[in-house]
C-alpha cells in the first residue's frame, strides 16, 4: 500500500472519530433548540465558546509541540513525561485559582449563574489532561483506539443529555419515577445546566478510561527539553487564541450589539457549517502526526501537494452538496423555524471554512521548518480582521457581518502562508487546478442556493456535474490509488 492510500486510510478511521461524535453532537443541535429558547441557546454557545479559548491556552501549543519532538528525540518516553508533567501544574494552578475566583470571575465572564462557570472550568481540565493519551495515540497510529474513546466520550454525553432534557421532564409531567435528589432540585435549574452536567461526566469519564495509557512510562521531567517544547510551541498557543478568535468572537460581539436572541439564531445556523469543520477536523487528526512522520521522506512534497489537492476537492463537493439541500438539513438539524431565518450565512460560512481547512494544509511549512512565529503572526493578523469587521459592520449590517469576517480572514490567511511557504518550503502545489475547483464548486453553489433552492433536479444535477468534473479531471490519480490500494 503507497504512503498515500496508508494517510487516506487512517484518515477516514480519524474521520469516525471526528464525524461520529460530532454527527451525534449536530443531532443533540435539534434537542437543545427545541428544548431552550434562542436566548437560554445563546448562553450554551458562550460555554463553548470560553471552553475552546481555556483548552487552547491550557495546552500551550504543546500538543503540536509532542508531536515534533516525539519524532525527534530518541527518548519518546522523556518526551511523553515531559509534557504530561507540565501540564498536569499549569492544569492544576488554573483550577485552584479559577475556583478559588469563580463568583467574581461568572460575572465579568456573563455567565448568568456562578455555577456556570464551575463546571466550564473542572470540564477544561480534565479534557487538558487527557491531551497527552490521545496525542499519543495518534503519533504512534492508533486510530482505531482514538476512535474508540472519543466515541465513547460523545455517547456518555449525549446520553446524559437526553436523560436531563427529554426524560426528565417527560417523567415528571406524567408522574414517573424520578431519583428524589433529581426531582427536589430540577426546576431550580434553567435546562441549560444540565448541558454542562453532562459534559462534565462525560471529559471526566475520558479522563479514567484514558490514565492507564501515562502510566506505561517512567515519569521524568527534562527542563531543556521543555524550554525547547514551550519556544516552539507558544507561539502556537498564541496562533491558537487567535484562531479561536476568528471562530468565536463574532458570537460575543453579536450578544452585545444585537441581543442574545440573535446571536443564539447565527449560533444555530453556523452549526450546518459544522460539515465542513468536521472534515477538516477528520482530515488534521490524521494529517499533523502523518507531516511529522513523512518530513525525511524524499517524496514528501510531492505527497503534501497531492493531499492538498484532494482535500479542496472532497471539500468542495461537501459545500455543494450542503447547499443544495440545505433546506433539508435545516429541517433535520434546527428545531424552531425561528432559527431557519438564519440561513442566508451558511453559504458564506461553508466556503469560509474549506478555506480553513486549506489553511490547515498550507500550514506544514512552518511546523516542519520550526517557524511557529509565522503562524502566530499570520493568525494574529487574521484575528484583527475579524475584530476589526465585526465591530465596524455589526452594528450596521447585522450578523451577515460576521460570516463574510471570517471568510476575509482565512481566505486573507491562506495567501499570507501560500507565499511564504514558497520561500521557506516551497511545495509544488496544483494551484491552478484547485482554483478551478473552487470557482467551479462556489459559483454552482451560488446557482443552487440563489435562483434554484428547492429544485432538488437542477441541484442535484449541479452536484453530479461537479463531481463527474473531478472524477474526469483526477482520472490517472484515480487509476493510481485503485492500483496502489488493490
Amino acid at each position: 500500500m503507497s504512503t498515500l492510500n496508508r494517510f487516506f486510510k487512517d484518515a477516514i478511521i480519524y474521520g469516525i472519530a471526528a464525524v461520529l461524535p460530532r454527527a451525534i453532537n449536530i443531532l443533540l443541535v435539534k434537542l437543545h433548540t427545541s428544548t431552550l429558547q434562542s436566548n437560554k441557546y445563546a448562553e450554551n454557545t458562550i460555554y463553548f465558546v470560553y471552553a475552546a479559548y481555556f483548552n487552547a491556552i491550557l495546552t500551550y501549543g504543546m500538543e503540536t509541540a509532542f508531536f515534533r519532538f516525539f519524532t525527534k528525540e530518541k527518548n519518546k518516553g522523556k518526551v511523553i513525561s515531559t509534557t504530561f508533567i507540565s501540564l498536569l501544574i499549569t492544569t492544576l494552578l488554573f483550577l485552584f485559582l479559577m475556583l478559588l475566583y469563580s463568583e467574581d470571575l461568572s460575572t465579568y465572564f456573563g455567565f448568568a449563574e456562578p455555577l456556570y462557570f464551575q463546571i466550564l472550568i473542572l470540564v477544561t481540565t480534565f479534557d487538558t489532561l487527557v491531551v497527552v493519551p490521545f496525542a499519543y495515540l495518534r503519533v504512534t497510529n492508533r486510530p482505531i483506539k482514538f476512535a474508540a474513546y472519543k466515541v465513547l466520550n460523545i455517547v456518555i454525553y449525549a446520553s446524559i443529555n437526553l436523560y436531563f432534557l427529554l426524560y426528565i421532564p417527560y417523567a415528571i409531567k406524567n408522574g414517573n419515577y424520578v431519583p428524589q435528589f433529581i426531582n427536589d432540585h430540577f426546576y431550580e435549574h434553567a435546562l441549560v445546566v444540565y448541558i454542562f452536567i453532562a459534559n462534565l461526566i462525560a471529559s471526566v469519564s475520558t479522563f479514567i478510561i484514558l490514565s492507564p495509557v501515562l502510566f506505561k512510562f517512567q515519569f521524568t521531567f527534562d527542563k531543556k527539553l521543555l524550554i525547547k517544547m514551550l519556544y516552539y510551541g507558544l507561539p502556537l498557543m498564541i496562533a491558537g487564541v487567535a484562531f479561536i478568535t476568528n471562530e468565536n468572537l463574532d458570537k460575543l460581539l453579536m450578544t452585545k450589539y444585537l441581543g442574545k436572541e440573535t446571536m443564539g439564531i447565527y449560533a444555530a445556523c453556523y452549526k450546518l457549517g459544522v460539515f465542513m469543520t468536521l472534515y477538516i477536523m477528520a482530515f488534521r487528526l490524521g494529517a499533523e502526526p502523518f507531516f511529522f512522520n513523512q518530513a525525511k521522506e524524499k517524496n514528501a512534497k510531492k505527497v503534501y501537494a497531492k493531499i492538498l489537492n484532494w482535500f479542496t476537492i472532497i471539500g468542495a463537493i461537501i459545500l455543494l452538496v450542503i447547499i443544495a439541500y440545505i433546506d433539508g438539513f435545516a429541517n433535520l438539524l434546527l428545531g424552531k423555524e425561528e432559527y431557519f431565518q438564519g440561513l442566508k450565512i451558511v453559504p458564506v460560512i461553508l466556503l469560509a471554512n474549506l478555506f480553513l481547512g486549506i489553511y490547515v494544509n498550507l500550514a506544514v511549512w512552518y511546523k516542519l521548518t520550526d517557524k511557529t512565529k509565522y503562524g502566530m503572526y499570520i493568525s494574529l493578523f487574521g484575528a484583527a480582521i475579524t475584530i476589526v469587521f465585526n465591530v465596524v459592520f455589526l452594528p450596521k449590517i447585522g450578523y451577515m457581518a460576521s460570516a463574510w469576517a471570517t471568510l476575509i480572514t482565512y481566505s486573507v490567511m491562506v495567501i499570507i502562508s501560500y507565499y511564504f511557504g514558497k520561500k521557506y518550503y516551497m511545495i509544488p502545489y496544483r494551484i491552478k487546478n484547485l482554483f478551478i475547483y473552487l470557482i467551479l464548486s462556489t459559483g454552482f453553489a451560488y446557482l443552487s442556493f440563489v435562483f434554484f433552492r428547492g429544485n432538488l433536479f437542477i441541484s442535484t444535477l449541479l452536484v453530479i456535474t461537479f463531481i463527474g468534473f473531478a472524477a474526469w479531471n483526477e482520472k490517472k490519480e484515480i487509476q493510481q490509488f485503485i492500483e496502489n490500494g488493490s
